[in-house]
């Protein structure tokens, strides 16, 4: 199951363009007998998750929850120990329903300061160390810091395009195959 925000909730592209829905085709092609359940919302902070975990993990019952959320909470400011709190819980939450969690982190441009912006980032890491979470530390590697991001984004420049949903999906991919045993 996957938790995020528009990044995750195909804002902006064509359904099943985004790399949520390129991950069930990978799934497929590798022969492997997995369920994706997309749960994602665009505009979802992590409050907004944290207020829906506990029936998507009783209505689904995932064996892996993948948390992408923080992104919102980031460009609006909010107080990062709200933040911090919200993964933690989530995080605990997916784990005493039995399921093993990944936290994808992300970056957002530094409206509100250089330190808040390296705050935000380093706490995705925090939250999965304290939970023995897999990390995948920044989700749009080679999309946002590539050599021509201009190209992979949408005009708004916070969501990518069609074109770089293969890119994020080979992001998540090594992190995440190992908890599909």
């Amino acid at each position: 199951m996957v938790l995020g925000d528009s990044l995750s909730a195909e804002y902006g592209l064509a359904r099943g363009s985004g790399w949520v829905a390129l991950l069930e085709q990978r799934l497929a092609r590798e022969k492997l007998a997995w369920k994706v359940v997309n749960a994602s919302i665009s505009g979802e902070t992590t409050a907004g998750g944290r207020s829906r975990i506990a029936a998507l993990l009783a209505q689904h019952r995932p064996q892996v929850v993948l948390i992408e959320l923080g992104g919102n909470d980031g460009l609006r400011g909010l107080p990062l120990a709200g933040t911090r709190d919200n993964l933690l819980a989530m995080a605990r939450a997916a784990k005493a329903a039995g399921a093993r969690v990944m936290i994808a982190g992300i970056a957002v441009p530094p409206n509100y300061g250089r330190s808040y912006s390296e705050a935000l980032f380093g706490l995705f890491g925090e939250v999965a160390r304290a939970e023995r979470a897999a990390l995948l530390p920044f989700l749009l590697a080679g999309v946002a810091d590539g050599p021509d991001p201009e190209a992979l984004f949408q005009p708004d420049r916070i969501h990518p395009r069609a074109e770089a949903q293969a890119r994020i999906l080979d992001n998540v991919w090594p992190v995440l195959r190992p908890l599909l045993k």
